[in-house]
């Protein structure tokens, strides 16, 4: 397979680079500076540098032309204020569920977060942080009939090593999660069509990754 990640350079994107580049996968990562070149092919990963702040449409869909499957896992950041919530959280994940219907990339990946709602009251960047998200994840989810989608909410994230158990269901209540086992859940959830149409919450669990991944997909 041939999979595009945007936000290449993220926590969660190296990881999952390294992981299927390991098991043979051809990757590119979306990333916005080209200092960070380096650090993908390390990874085993093609850099394509664009900022998915300015692309348009095609610029985008150009880079996604050719692939098996698309992952979102950009993100403005902890830092970043409430305007980058709404141009990367929110617009750049829209900009690719559309670049991937234009492009004929079918599957999705979408990293979304735990409490994302399109509804979610209150103007403190959180706030903002958790509507544009789920702004986000409602557009994908309108694409249906052109995108085989999965959205995936991951508890909150750690830097502890994976332990490759984890809880992955619609509803798991909150906890933490090692990002070793986001990527490694991604990772399963490209192969996995059970899944397509499919919001899930990831926290860490006593299931293999692969037998979670599974159980949900129906397999």
């Amino acid at each position: 397979m041939r999979i595009v990640i945007a936000g290449g350079h993220g926590r969660i994107a190296l990881r999952l680079s390294r992981l299927l580049a390991a098991r043979g996968d051809e990757v590119a990562g979306i990333i916005r500076n080209p200092d960070h070149a380096a650090d993908l092919r390390e990874a085993g990963a093609e850099p394509l540098v664009c900022d998915l702040e300015s692309a348009t449409l095609e610029e985008v869909a150009a880079l996604l032309r050719g692939a098996d499957a698309a992952v979102f896992a950009a993100g403005a950041g902890p830092g970043s204020g409430a305007d980058r919530k709404a141009t990367v959280d929110k617009g750049a994940a829209v900009l690719l569920a559309d670049a991937a219907v234009r492009a004929g990339v079918r599957r999705l990946l979408v990293v979304s977060s735990m409490a994302a709602d399109p509804n979610h009251p209150g103007d403190e960047v959180f706030d903002v942080y958790l509507r544009a998200k789920g702004e986000a994840d409602a557009h994908v989810r309108a694409l249906g009939e052109s995108l085989d989608w999965t959205i995936l909410r991951p508890g909150m994230l750690t830097e502890d090593a994976g332990a490759g158990r984890v809880l992955l269901r619609a509803s798991t209540g909150r906890g933490p999660v090692p990002r070793d086992d986001v990527a490694a859940v991604l990772a399963e959830l490209l192969d996995s069509p059970g899944t397509v149409g499919l919001t899930l919450e990831l926290i860490s669990g006593s299931t293999p990754v692969q037998d979670a991944v599974k159980m949900v997909s129906g397999e």
